[in-house]
């Protein structure tokens, strides 16, 4: 059925996971995107159906394997909220894409270019002139009442001149064909990159069918919009960055993919400070400006000072900052009030007041029950209706947790009036319409399920573009709330597909305009955790290779009470290390660390290092249950250093050379001359048991080193020299310290004074003090002492540098 507005005022917070839906039916006896008005497969869907109906079962599982293959390795992931608490998922694809005829799409993107500048207009007059309250157009309660109108933002005009700059719309198709736009998106749009990676999955199914098919890109959207928001700096120094509320965010992987894929910086609330009304970020090089803000939070939680004062991600001042005119905030603070359900039910009068025009796409039919008239009319039509929250796009529920759909309501015609009448300003009726239905391969065949879809726009230099796909979600059944990911729908690519070659546009320059640019300042969040990184992966390492020599041992005595063994379980015992399982907590502990300090960084962390740090934490934690003490778990431990050194030679061969790799290389060198000098202070006295020594050369990866270097059995000068002073040991404790001092000498000066700093001072001490020294000198005091001394430089680092 289609929709049609009821009268002038009769129109229509969820994301990704969320739905935003509230009263869709589905239409399952055919997929009536594939089929035209006749009954006919539509053009554009005959050469994919075609091809898919010539693949056998079996070909058709290993092209959606591949699919989810890279889908896996490119570690995309949304983020599920229940019961439990909150955990990673799978992105879930649905692997037969939607297609769209170029010539369709044409009218659905002017429909929404309308649409993007009727909610430009809309929002600059809330927080401008308010004509559309003066005029009687909009009802002064849905401005004054509702909870995302930021009184703070009243009278500033963005830098830019415009509140909106990445819009994205729900839109679903009925069996007529006719298309409605669901709801609007303009507080921090989700989405974009996971069409990105949606498109590229799906190309890997069905290489060859897009191939030969005339699908328009994704990349000329995206570049144009980065041409955009470069556009907007201020100064050429200045950056431009992706303002995230953090990991635990359920879109946080899109966020970090799309800074990398556009060259932004990806920053979090205590990245950024306000200082004489600008916005700079913390750099390990001191403070830098920022210009442009693609922010990904909502509004309220940007400023603590002026705004919700609760808010733990946001950053004081940052609407002095808009204030001063300092800085570009996509979209402007405040947008999120275009989000109110019940201003659908005004768009219609809305367009004609400000554009002198009719809406090319309608919304879905939406009453406000703050008016007496429409709360009648939702009352009378209530078996057709759904009723949710005015001011929120999420779905409503009732005191015992229950969607209100109307239907319900039907027999309790007193209790209903009595409600509406009391709740009124809080409620909108939405007409329960009908969405289209789009193919989807279940259960070894292809079934039809709903489906609505997210679309994105973007202002570019040229004017709002429309991104020629975006994705669809498809429901798991026939019941359209199940749409939402969290409630198992899953996300299909969108093909707008043309009858001619199309354009293979890149975001790579051409060759005639090659430049080099130098890596953007290092965010000092990031820089701590690249260096903790570093050294929770060295502590592993540690850990492990203790642990390995322990159960060789082991294996041959099987007695933990002999000297040696309950030394060394002494020692692990000290540093946290429990000997009750063969591959300890403590250790997957520490791998699960680096993990967290990566996922902060993902911005900056190759999708291979990611994979393989992922592979070494579900490996570990497999051996933690399932292996013995002795030889079965010095096998386990030896396929995890191989995995550790793996992880290992990714990030050397393959992290470029820059600050980041350098603090990163000074946790992994300060662990390791940590857990040296632990070890020898408690392993190379006089009254270490019998063994010691070997051992320490056996962890310290040393025993051929030895052999060679020294005619001589092992000593207790010998293997201090050559895992406490020996320079060319990469083992040794000088060593790292000498690795310390070279990367500390590189550092950004913080300070730019040109006078050496208290941390260029310390590294030269610790390494100087170590250099002069003898075997002979090598005492347990000096190894405390030296202990103490590293440990103190980590926290001098971190004062000069993360502070």
């Amino acid at each position: 059925m289609s929709v049609v507005p009821a009268d002038d005022r009769s129109e229509q917070k969820g994301e990704i996971g969320e739905d935003p839906i509230l009263g869709y039916r589905a239409l399952p006896a055919v997929s009536d995107e594939m089929l035209d008005r006749d009954g006919q497969i539509r053009p554009v869907w005959q050469n994919l159906i075609g091809s898919l109906s010539r693949l056998s079962e079996s070909e058709l599982m290993e092209r959606f394997a591949r699919a989810d293959r890279y889908l896996r390795d490119a570690g995309v992931f949304y983020r599920s909220y229940g019961g439990q608490g909150s955990a990673e998922r799978n992105w879930p694809i649905s692997h037969v894409p939607v297609l769209i005829d170029e010539k369709e799409w044409q009218k659905v993107s002017e429909g929404l270019i309308q649409r993007a500048e009727l909610l430009e207009k809309v929002v600059a007059d809330i927080y401008g002139e308010n004509r559309l309250v003066r005029d009687g157009i909009l009802p002064p309660a849905l401005v004054a009442s509702n909870p995302e109108f930021l009184r703070p933002l009243v009278g500033i005009k963005p830098l830019s001149g415009y509140h909106l700059h990445f819009c994205s719309f729900e839109i679903g198709r009925g069996p007529d064909g006719n298309w409605w736009v669901l709801a609007d998106r303009t507080q921090a749009p989700s989405g974009a990159g996971f069409a990105l990676e949606n498109r590229v999955a799906t190309t890997r199914a069905f290489s060859d069918i897009y191939g030969e098919s005339h699908v328009h890109r994704l990349a000329s959207f995206f570049g144009a919009f980065r041409d955009a928001l470069q556009a907007q700096k201020r100064y050429p120094d200045d950056r431009i960055a992706v303002l995230t509320p953090g990991p635990a965010n359920e879109t946080y992987f899109e966020h970090a993919y799309i800074a990398r894929y556009l060259g932004f910086m990806l920053l979090e609330g205590e990245d950024l400070t306000v200082v004489n009304g600008r916005v700079m970020v913390r750099t390990v090089a001191g403070l830098k400006p920022v210009s442009v803000l693609w922010r990904r939070l909502d509004a309220p939680y940007a400023d603590p000072l002026e705004l919700n004062q609760n808010s733990h991600i946001g950053t004081p001042g940052m609407v002095e900052a808009l204030r001063a005119g300092s800085v570009t905030i996509v979209n402007g603070l405040g947008s999120g009030i275009l989000e109110t359900r019940a201003l659908l039910a005004f768009t219609p009068a809305m367009s004609r007041h400000l554009l002198g025009e009719e809406l090319k796409l309608p919304s879905i039919a939406t009453w406000w029950c703050g008016q007496k008239s429409e709360r009648q009319h939702v009352a009378e039509n209530i078996e057709q209706m759904v009723i949710g929250p005015a001011y929120s796009r999420a779905p409503f529920f009732d005191d015992n947790g229950q969607s209100v759909l109307g239907a319900a309501r039907k027999a309790e015609k007193h209790s209903l009036e009595s409600w509406l009448e009391a709740q009124g300003p809080r409620l909108v009726g939405q007409e329960a319409v009908t969405l289209s239905t789009t193919p989807a391969y279940v259960n070894g065949r292809l079934m039809p399920r709903p489906m609505s879809l997210r679309v994105f726009a973007a202002r570019t230099e040229q004017g709002w573009q429309i991104m020629p796909g975006g994705f669809a979600r498809i429901g798991s059944g026939d019941d359209v709330a199940a749409i939402a990911m969290q409630a198992g729908g899953t996300a299909a690519d969108v093909w707008i597909v043309s009858d001619r070659p199309v354009e293979k546009p890149t975001l790579l320059p051409p060759e005639e305009s090659f430049s080099r640019n130098m890596p953007g300042s290092l965010p000092s969040r990031a820089a701590d955790n690249l260096f903790w990184l570093g050294r929770y992966i060295e502590r592993a390492e540690g850990a492990l290779r203790i642990l390995r020599s322990w159960h060789r041992r082991y294996a041959e005595a099987a007695d933990a009470e002999q000297p040696l063994l309950a030394d060394v379980s002494r020692y692990l015992e000290s540093v946290d290390i429990d000997m009750t399982k063969a591959v300890p907590l403590p250790l997957i502990r520490n791998i699960d660390s680096a993990i967290y300090s990566a996922s902060n960084i993902r911005d900056r962390f190759s999708p291979d290092g990611w994979l393989a740090l992922n592979d070494l934490a579900k490996t570990a934690r497999r051996f933690h249950e399932g292996v013995q003490h002795g030889d079965d778990a010095a096998h386990a431990l030896t396929v995890l250093l191989r995995k550790l050194a793996g992880f290992a030679g990714l990030v050397h061969e393959n992290m470029y050379r820059f600050t980041g790799w350098r603090f990163l290389s000074i946790g992994r060198y300060l662990e390791r001359g940590l857990h040296m000098t632990r070890l020898l202070g408690h392993m190379s006295g006089p009254d270490a048991p019998d063994g010691a020594l070997d051992m320490l050369l056996e962890i310290g990866d040393s025993v051929m080193t030895h052999r060679r270097r020294y005619n001589v059995n092992t000593a207790r000068l010998t293997v201090t020299d050559l895992l406490a002073l020996d320079p060319l040991n990469p083992r040794s404790i000088l060593f790292q310290l000498n690795e310390i001092r070279t990367e500390v000498e590189q550092l950004p000066h913080p300070y730019g004074t040109g006078q050496m700093s208290a941390l260029d001072r310390e590294a030269m001490r610790l390494h100087s003090g170590l250099a002069v020294m003898t075997p002979e000198g090598m005492t347990d005091d000096i190894y405390q002492r030296l202990e103490a001394e590293m440990e103190k430089f980590s926290d001098l680092l971190g004062r000069t540098y993360f502070g």
